[in-house]
């Protein structure tokens, strides 16, 4: 079974309006809310492309029941640890010619309900591969990373990282399945800047022998790079819109994902649907249908560099 895991999950408002006025009534249209949080949209986008997944996470008062009745709705399991305080709801405007995001804190995640997870991600004996997305809750340290992953040793368990925070260097130690950076992580991170390709071919090998197995660089409209100890693929991008970034490169992960976990030497046709995805979710709300993604990729080159 993939599991996923939204440490911090959210509610995400979408809406557009013609421009902002400052200390005036701003209109709005357009007003649709997404679940959101990188797990999650994981397991949404999953099962878009034919893999069933698990989600797991912390959440909190009606934004959490709201996510959590979404999952059901599409056919996902979850198995949720529930909070007294509130899911946080962050919020997406789009002026018609930039977007503003506001994003908030998620809800206090006292110690019990820390361990009462650990505990929970001990006793999955299906557990094949866990996909850890997005931030942690505030008063969580990163330190708890370090827990979640000793247990993966553990139980065997192949794990996906996909996080902005400074302790990635630290978790490559223990040799995830894969890693999904984009360039401001490895410029705050790593210390490394992509000025050429072979910069990037350099920081792609260096996170290698640093632990990570596999690596797939997203640089938003300039393409991605993936790296798996062997070879070097790079990939362009399909120009659409923009409405949302929001959940754009969770779509590319898991369309992703949803080929190169089943034939992982098919990384170029990986490469194509992932690209494709994020395009389409790019143009969208939220994740949105992702039915142009296969459409997309037709248009999208991938090869070995």
């Amino acid at each position: 079974m993939f599991y996923t895991l939204t440490a911090n999950p959210s509610v995400d408002l979408n809406i557009t309006s013609e421009g902002l006025v400052k200390n005036e009534v701003n209109r709005t249209r357009n007003a649709v809310y997404t679940t959101n949080g990188k797990g999650v949209n994981v397991s949404f986008a999953l099962k878009h492309f034919g893999i069933d997944s698990c989600v797991l996470g912390f959440f909190g008062g009606f934004s959490g029941e709201y996510i959590l009745s979404e999952c059901e709705k599409k056919g996902l399991k979850t198995a949720p640890i529930l909070l007294d305080g509130i899911t946080r709801i962050n919020v997406f405007l789009n002026d018609g010619s930039g977007e503003y995001v506001m994003v908030n804190e998620g809800p206090e995640v006292p110690q019990e309900k820390q361990d009462e997870f650990l505990g929970l991600l001990e006793r999955l004996e299906d557990a094949e591969y866990l996909c850890i997305g997005g931030s942690l809750p505030r008063d969580i340290s990163t330190d708890y990373y370090d827990k979640i992953l000793k247990i993966c040793e553990k139980t065997g368990t192949k794990v996906i990282i996909d996080i902005s925070s400074p302790k990635l260097k630290d978790l490559l130690s223990y040799r995830p399945l894969l890693i999904k950076p984009n360039d401001q992580e490895l410029r705050e991170i790593f210390g490394m800047n992509l000025r050429s390709v072979d910069d990037v071919k350099s920081a792609l090998l260096r996170l290698y022998e640093m632990g990570a197995q596999n690596i797939l660089l997203t640089l938003g409209e300039k393409g991605s790079y993936f790296y798996n100890g062997k070879e070097f693929y790079s990939c362009d991008t399909y120009k659409v819109k923009l409405l949302s970034s929001a959940c754009a490169g969770d779509c590319f992960l898991s369309a992703f994902l949803g080929v190169w976990l089943t034939d992982p030497s098919n990384v170029k046709k990986a490469l194509r649907l992932g690209a494709g995805a994020g395009a389409n979710a790019a143009e969208s709300a939220g994740i949105g249908d992702l039915q142009n993604a296969a459409e997309y990729s037709k248009h999208i080159t991938v090869k070995k560099i």
